[in-house]
């Protein structure tokens, strides 16, 4: 007994250090976790939509369902018309397609400017949209651009330094496609030219029908909302499905 008693004494530190060599290694081990955990979070928030791209041909109701949005949600808001230069918007008025050299100026300009948007919220980000402050929502946009074709899309795409083009893997620049029929975009585009409202000629509807291209198979970053439903309604279908 009593050598018992001297074998336990004379081990007790080695027991000892050996428990703490395991709670040493349980606790790296959580650290490591919560980490992994942090940035497996902040890497899916980083991803989140910044840039929502409301697109459509004319008289889809881009600029209302785009301003609306934007309200709802207190993000800033841009007209794409806002940027073409004179040139375009003279030829648009008097019922002349652009042609790329147009065009694709024009798109790189909204791509600078969104992904300066990008740069000064990814450099402050929060975490969820429950969670921005006043100066993130302003810094997360709504952009209406018409955004016809698969290649238009892809420059905006672009405005996300993460994105690879090509991928269509869904980053921060999501889009939503207003689809409406064809009698009741030219009922609206007429109205609007009657009105004065809008510096596009009615003529150009055709030539924006004939160039859109949605390419269902690849891009998946596009949201199809009826265009035709009352604009809060619009509001309401977009943010159920991607916000």
């Amino acid at each position: 007994m009593e050598n018992s008693l001297y074998y336990l004494h004379q081990h007790q530190p080695d027991h000892d250090h050996h428990l703490s060599i395991l709670n040493q290694h349980h606790q790296q081990q959580e650290i490591i976790s919560n980490m992994n955990l942090h940035i497996n979070k902040g890497s899916l928030e980083t991803d989140a939509p910044m840039v929502f791209v409301i697109m459509g041909v004319s008289g889809s109701g881009k600029t209302t369902v785009g301003e609306l949005l934007a309200k709802t949600m207190e993000f800033s808001f841009l007209d794409a018309d806002d940027f073409h230069p004179p040139a375009n918007k003279e030829k648009m008025s008097k019922g002349i397609p652009l042609n790329e050299e147009d065009r694709i100026p024009w798109l790189e300009t909204l791509r600078d400017t969104l992904r300066t948007k990008i740069h000064q919220i990814s450099s402050s980000s929060h975490g969820s949209y429950d969670d921005d402050t006043d100066d993130d929502k302003k810094r997360k946009a709504v952009l209406c651009c018409s955004a016809l074709q698969k290649k238009y899309r892809e420059i905006l795409r672009t405005a996300d330094p993460n994105y690879k083009p090509g991928s269509y893997v869904p980053g921060r620049v999501k889009f939503v496609y207003l689809k409406a029929p064809v009698e009741v975009l030219e009922n609206r585009v007429n109205k609007r030219a009657a009105e004065g409202k809008h510096f596009m000629s009615a003529s150009l509807l055709q030539s924006q029908l004939d160039l859109l291209q949605i390419d269902d198979s690849q891009e998946k970053d596009i949201t199809v909302v009826d265009g035709t439903l009352p604009p809060q309604d619009i509001v309401n279908d977009i943010r159920s499905h991607i916000l």
